[in-house]
């Protein structure tokens, strides 16, 4: 059973979803809404039962300290929290989980009865995978847009059309199910450089948050963001001085970044890809993720 006996009612709520696992290459979209939460002082007001969605031995339970002395279990699940922007005409929904190890429509048709209890009138969907991208350039979002949008509207979303098929996760069927249930939904996926994918990746996030800024129409607070991925950015820069092939690699990618073309790679691709370089340098690890929608 879901838990969201006394929800309040809200302004015009638009909500922002996000989830762990497969969806989320280095933790560039569920950083967005932690992010959210705590720049906007977000208040929690509903989870879902994981009885019903989650594997516990694939997503263990936790053991967690509450004012130092108490022990408590903390589950893996989906919540729902509330934000308040300040001097925005609406109140956000942000709804941060792990993607389910099971029963996925029941779990979407779960999430899309708590939103219809708010009166949500459209889901923000956010995602990241690995893709063949320079780091020194913007990283590419792509996605798809509200429906009925205009040209101009996709280019002021900066999207880049997806001709992807193949396996999806769970940003993918909830956006289907936020269709079939006549409710207005968008998706943004970041693409984060495969051979820089160990979390955290601050340019993809701060990429994800301002297109939530422009669905949102609101000012959107980037915190730190800024610096740490200019931070991040110097640290590729400097592995990239110390290897040669890392940083022809890198060379390769700029050049090619302005193909109007670029797709994402498939979890194959990208093996193949990482493993030609590692070959060339003598390892033998592969990518520690893959990301499709």
């Amino acid at each position: 059973m879901t838990e969201f006996d006394g929800l309040p009612v809200l302004r015009s709520p638009v909500a922002i979803a996000a989830f762990e696992g497969w969806n989320d290459a280095a933790d560039a979209s569920t950083a967005v809404v932690e992010h959210l939460e705590q720049e906007w002082g977000a208040e929690t007001i509903a989870s879902l039962d994981p009885e019903d969605f989650y594997d516990f031995q694939v997503n263990r339970p936790t053991v967690v300290m509450s004012d130092g002395e108490t022990r408590r279990i903390e589950w893996p699940t989906t919540r729902f929290s509330v934000a308040r922007p300040p001097e925005a005409e609406r109140d956000i929904v942000l709804i941060r989980g792990i993607e389910p190890s099971m029963r996925w429509r029941t779990f979407c048709e779960e999430v899309l009865e708590v939103c219809h209890s708010l009166e949500v009138s459209r889901v923000v969907l956010l995602g990241a995978l690995l893709a063949d991208v320079p780091y020194t350039r913007a990283l590419p979002v792509s996605g798809s847009a509200p429906s009925g949008a205009s040209a101009e509207t996709i280019e002021r979303l900066g999207l880049i059309p997806t001709r992807y098929e193949g396996p999806t996760g769970i940003v993918g069927v909830l956006h289907d199910a936020c269709l079939r249930a006549d409710l207005e939904a968008v998706s943004f996926w970041v693409h984060v450089p495969h051979y820089a994918n160990n979390p955290p990746c601050p340019k993809a996030t701060l990429a994800l948050l301002h297109r939530v800024e422009e669905i949102l129409d609101i000012p959107v607070p980037t915190g730190d963001l800024a610096k740490e991925s200019a931070e991040w950015e110097e640290r590729l820069k400097q592995a990239a001085e110390q290897d040669a092939e890392l940083a022809e690699y890198v060379r390769e990618l700029e050049e090619r970044s302005g193909d109007a073309g670029l797709q994402p790679l498939s979890g194959d691709e990208i093996a193949q890809e990482f493993e030609k370089y590692l070959r060339r340098r003598g390892g033998q690890a592969g990518p520690s993720a893959t990301g499709a929608w």
